[in-house]
C-alpha cells in the first residue's frame, strides 16, 4: 500500500467524521422536536476538521490549510464553551436573587405535584 493511498484514506476518514456532525445534529433535533446543536456536533467538527487539516498539510494546499485551520480554532472554542455551559448549574429565568435550581424537568414535576393539591372547579 502506497503512502498516497494511506493519505487518501486519512482524507476520506476526516471527511466522514466531519460530515457525521450533520447526522448527529439532525438526530438530536428530531428527538427534541426543535433545532439543537449537541456537544457531539462540535466534537465531530473538531476531530474531523483536525484530520482534514492533516490531510491538507500533506497535500500542501494553502487554501485547504487556511480553511481547516481557522475552522479548527472555531470548533475548539465552541467545544470549550459548550462543555463549560453544560457543567454550570442552571439558573431560573425568573429568579430575582439568582438561586440555583434543579433542571427544568424537576421544576415540571414539582408543578404537577403542587397541582394535585389545588382546588378544581
Amino acid at each position: 500500500m502506497s503512502i498516497d493511498t494511506v493519505w487518501l484514506g486519512v482524507g476520506l476518514l476526516g471527511q466522514g467524521l466531519f460530515s457525521a456532525r450533520f447526522l448527529v445534529q439532525w438526530i438530536a433535533s428530531e428527538r427534541q422536536r426543535k433545532s439543537v446543536i449537541p456537544i457531539a456536533f462540535w466534537y465531530f467538527s473538531l476531530v474531523g476538521g483536525m484530520v482534514l487539516l492533516a490531510y491538507a498539510i500533506w497535500r500542501r494546499d494553502p487554501v485547504f490549510i487556511l480553511g481547516q485551520s481557522t475552522g479548527a480554532f472555531i470548533y475548539a472554542r465552541a467545544t470549550c464553551c459548550s462543555s463549560a455551559a453544560s457543567a454550570r448549574p442552571r439558573r431560573s429565568r425568573g429568579s430575582v436573587d439568582g438561586d440555583l435550581l434543579e433542571p427544568d424537568r424537576d421544576q415540571h414535576s414539582r408543578k404537577q405535584l403542587l397541582g394535585m393539591f389545588t382546588a378544581r372547579e
